[in-house]
Parts: structure tokens; C-alpha cells; sequence
């Protein structure tokens, strides 16, 4: 039989995450005090942080250890399977061979507890007691209370409101874990109350949620800010992904051509693709591509500018690719993607040409869901399918050709949770959104006095 799974053992999980900034040529802005606009120092971190974690968004170091009591929970799924999706190559009849990363097998079903398991942790072993989140289509939030199961911490999730409407069973694998959810924008903050007198009917957005949790979080002594993504130490944590992957890849003798991964705040897409960047400074011939919804394109269409990482403007200045703070994405089903800004590490990294970007459409985006689902069987998350439609074009692009190629891609998480969307979707009621650029405009104006993602 031909082999289609690449399988690690027990015994194989990274020890290690791989920290990239020591190996990016160009190296990396700080993130800037609003107040001041000197760079922000430990100290202001701290409010929000346990300082273990502060100490990983900072670190210099290339390799920083994953401590024994994360390992011990980490290993109850991974290492993840790694698939050749064959099926899916003999329907597109393509040379290329596909290769997915499957993180639908943790608890949450998505690759979220990688780093929710570290970040609770760090938080525990200094004493808090309870840890305030936002969450867009709630694979976060779900990761989050299940951490906090684990180590016996309060979980608070502000959920983005058209995501809390639309996933009910989302919240409800939430407060099966012990977590307790708010729709966002909400009344239990200022932040929320904001949002709610400017517009009464807000579907709210991750940046809205991010506002509420952060006010939640420095509002009380017992309580520290936990994020799904974005920041250094988040995306560190991920990092397992792309580990794990390349040593699978060498079981199947190959080495891709290709890596892709969805792009909403970035941490799966870096994930993944990290240790293959890491390849590609070193000299390596690698093509790594972020795809982005088109209603929400940060990478395709916003401006790499210091940027408020909440919609109210309560977090430091971050260095990335925004389509600024004010920006209210359109109620699209991949709710993970609708976020205004990018990872500053991945906006370094595309600025740096060291990787480029798409942006589908979300009908595009299914119909390549689809194809995969009665291909390979699995129901991806409406994230994944922007990396499905990556992939699928690629190996259409080495059908054309003639050429083959070994493409690899993260199935960040399974779509049980989605089955609205999928129902919209078969029922012919999705449709497109094209983002007039008037709205990024709008957005633009905003944040333009802000300072310049330069040199500092």
C-alpha cells in the first residue's frame, strides 16, 4: 500500500520552539508606549502578562525550552498526523503532491491549545488566578478554557458577537470546559459600552473583543490578558507545527516546494511555515504564502504602519501590516480571519520579501472546502479552506505546467462547529464581499499620524 500518513512518535515532540528573530536579516521594530512612543520595556507588559511570557516576547534566543509540565499535556494529541492528500491530487489530476498538517485532532479541534496550554502555565506558576480573552470564531476561546481547566484558572471570553450568534456550539464547548462567555461589544465594559452607544446593532469585531478583554484584565488584580495571536510569544508557541512537519517531511522524502497557511492574525500560517522561512534565509528554494479572506486583506491591501492592536486603542503600538484600528470587516463565516491587523513577526517576514500573499474570496474558499471534504473526508474550518484554495491553485498552476511539485499546507483545524456556514454555503446563500477602497480609507485616516514603521 502506498503510505499517505507520516506518523511521529510520543517521543518525537519538539522540545524546543524555534524563536526566528535572531535569524531575520533585516531584524524587527519594537512595539512603541502610545503615550511616550519609546519602545515598550517589561514593565508596562506587566500589567497584562506573567513575566515568563514577557521574558518570550523579547528573548534573543533561537531555541527556548518547553517546560516538562507543558510537554505533558501537548503529547495527549501531538505529535499531529502529517496526510499526502491523494485523493485530492486524482481529482484535480495534478503532478504535484499535496501534503497537510492535521491540527483538528487536539481537544479543541484546532491548533489553538498549542500555545493556550504554555500561556495559562506561565500565568499559573505565578499565582493568577484568572485569565481574560477575546475570541473571533471561538476556536480561541475554546483553547483557552480548556488550558484553564487544566491548571484550575478562571477563564473570561469576550466573544465577537456575529460569531457568538452564528457558532452557538462554540460557547457551549466553552462553558463545557468551565469558561463563562460574553458577547462582544458588550455592557460589562467601558470599551463595550463605547462601541454599543455609537452602534446600537455592532456585530463586533476581534479588535472590539481584544478592547474588552484588555480593559478586564488591567481592571483587576487576579486577572491577566491572554492573546490567541499576534504577539512574539504566541506565534513562538506554534512553532511545534512547523517542527514537527519538517521531520515528517524528511519520512516522506520530499521537500516542499510549496508551504501555505491561512492568514488572520497569523499564528497558524507561522506555525507552520517558520522552520521553512528559517530554511529559506539559509538559502533554500521555498515559496511560502499567507492567504487572507479579500474582505479583510492586511496582508494584500493595508499599510505596514504602527498600529493599535485593539479597536479603542488600549494596547501598545505594534509594528504591522493594518488595515487600521477603526476597520470593521464584513460578517464573513471564517470569523478567525477577520482581524484588522497582522503578527508583527509576519509582517516582517512579507516585508522582508521573505514570503507573499493572497486573498480569496469566500465563496472561492468553500467551494475549495468542499472539494477536499469529498476528497479526503475531513470538513475544514472555514479559516483552513483560504490555505485549501492556496494549495488547490497550486497544484492546478503544476497541472498546467506540467511540472510537478511537493506542496504543503496546515489544516489548522476540522469544521464541526461550522456546519451553518457550510449550510449557507450548499444552500447558495453566501456571497462575495468586495471591499470598496473607500473603507480602507477611512480606516487609513485614523492611524496615518501615527509613527512610521521605520527604522527606529
Amino acid at each position: 500500500m502506498q503510505q499517505i500518513k507520516y506518523l511521529l512518535n510520543d517521543s518525537d515532540i519538539p522540545r524546543q520552539w524555534y524563536n526566528i528573530l535572531p535569524d531575520l536579516p533585516a531584524g524587527m521594530l519594537p512595539p512603541l508606549h502610545p503615550a511616550t512612543k519609546q519602545p515598550v520595556g517589561p514593565d508596562d507588559l506587566a500589567p497584562l502578562f506573567p513575566m515568563g511570557l514577557i521574558e518570550q516576547e523579547v528573548s534573543p534566543q533561537r531555541w527556548i525550552d518547553i517546560p516538562p509540565e507543558v510537554l505533558d499535556i501537548l503529547v495527549r494529541w501531538r505529535p499531529s498526523p502529517l496526510i499526502r492528500a491523494v485523493a485530492l491530487e486524482k481529482a484535480l489530476g495534478t503532478p504535484a503532491k499535496i501534503f497537510y498538517k492535521y491540527e483538528g485532532v487536539s481537544p479543541a479541534g484546532s491548533h489553538k491549545p498549542n500555545t493556550s496550554i504554555p500561556q495559562v502555565y506561565y500565568n499559573k506558576k505565578e499565582g493568577v488566578k484568572r485569565i481574560a480573552t477575546e475570541t473571533g470564531a471561538g476556536q480561541w476561546g475554546s483553547a483557552l478554557s480548556l488550558a484553564c481547566n487544566f491548571f484550575g484558572v478562571e477563564a473570561k471570553v469576550y466573544m465577537v458577537k456575529i460569531s457568538y450568534q452564528q457558532k452557538p456550539y462554540r460557547r457551549v464547548m466553552m462553558e463545557t470546559w468551565g469558561g463563562s462567555v460574553t458577547p462582544s461589544p458588550s455592557n460589562e465594559t467601558n470599551a463595550g459600552r463605547k462601541i454599543l452607544a455609537e452602534n446600537p446593532n455592532s456585530t463586533g469585531s476581534l479588535g472590539i473583543a481584544i478592547s474588552e478583554a484588555v480593559e478586564d484584565a488591567a481592571s483587576r488584580a487576579d486577572t491577566k490578558y491572554a492573546l490567541g495571536s499576534v504577539l512574539n510569544h504566541v506565534l513562538l508557541h506554534q512553532t511545534i507545527i512547523g517542527l514537527e512537519a519538517k521531520k515528517q517531511m524528511k519520512i516522506a522524502g520530499v521537500d516542499p516546494d510549496v508551504v501555505i497557511g491561512c492568514c488572520g492574525g497569523g499564528s497558524n500560517f507561522y506555525g507552520l511555515s517558520a522552520p521553512f522561512i528559517q530554511d529559506k534565509i539559509n538559502g533554500a528554494k521555498v515559496d511560502i504564502v499567507g492567504c487572507e479572506p479579500a474582505s479583510c486583506p492586511t496582508l494584500t491591501r493595508g499599510h505596514f504602519h504602527y498600529d493599535f492592536g485593539d479597536s479603542v486603542g488600549m494596547t501598545p503600538l505594534l509594528p504591522m501590516h493594518t488595515l487600521g484600528h477603526t476597520f470593521m470587516p464584513p460578517s464573513i463565516h471564517a470569523g478567525g480571519l477577520r482581524y484588522h491587523g497582522m503578527a508583527p513577526i509576519v509582517s516582517e517576514v512579507l516585508r522582508q520579501k521573505l514570503m507573499r500573499a493572497e486573498a480569496f474570496n469566500q465563496i472561492e474558499c468553500f467551494q475549495a472546502a468542499l472539494t477536499f471534504a469529498r476528497c479526503e473526508g475531513i470538513i475544514p474550518a472555514p479559516e483552513s479552506s483560504h490555505a485549501i484554495r492556496g494549495a488547490i491553485n497550486e497544484a492546478l498552476k503544476a497541472k498546467e505546467e506540467g511540472k510537478e511539485k511537493n506542496i504543503l499546507f496546515l489544516l489548522s483545524g476540522h469544521g464541526h462547529f461550522d456546519m451553518s456556514a457550510y449550510e449557507a454555503f450548499l444552500a447558495n446563500n453566501l456571497g462575495d464581499f468586495e471591499l470598496p477602497q473607500g473603507e480602507i480609507d477611512r480606516a487609513w485616516n485614523a492611524i496615518k499620524d501615527f509613527p512610521e514603521a521605520k527604522e527606529f
